[in-house]
């Protein structure tokens, strides 16, 4: 599934919800998140250059609000089962590779990180996928798929 990196941020602009969002290490064993957990609600929205996420557990409840986490390699941390945060993105047309900045979080330490994305699009869905690592620091690949909603 490729994109043309000229149309590409054409294709992002809008509104998007997740389906999905999974983490597999190198020999294809599913690692989940304890603080979004296996199945997270999110949102994210997309405009000429500004960006916007959120991502919520979705049995969260009032045990999960002591719950912090550090960040992994290239990604953003949440706190008590909830990350939010937004900012300012460019696309290298070479590669399809998004960077996003972090003007704003509700985890402070995110503020002013920059972490890189690869975007596909086809038909209404993205496809977001990078390389992270988990809590304990293990390397994994995490695949977001978003629908457009508006």
């Amino acid at each position: 599934m490729t994109t043309s990196s000229n149309n590409l941020e054409n294709m992002i602009r809008g509104t998007w919800w997740l389906l999905s969002r999974e983490d597999y290490t190198n020999d294809g064993q599913r690692r989940i998140d304890p603080v979004l957990g296996a199945d997270p609600i999110a949102i994210l929205v997309y405009a000429k250059k500004h960006f916007a996420a959120q991502f919520m557990k979705r049995d969260r409840s009032s045990d999960s609000i002591m719950q912090a986490t550090n960040a992994g390699q290239n990604n953003t941390a949440a706190i008590g089962g909830y990350d939010a945060y937004f900012g300012t993105y460019e696309i290298d047309h070479k590669t399809n590779m998004v960077a996003h900045t972090l003007i704003g979080s509700i985890n402070p330490s995110n503020i002013g990180i920059t972490v890189y994305r690869n975007l596909y699009v086809e038909d209404n869905k993205l496809t977001i996928q990078l390389d992270t690592t988990t809590q304990h620091g293990e390397p994994v690949t995490r695949t977001l798929t978003w629908k457009k909603i508006d």
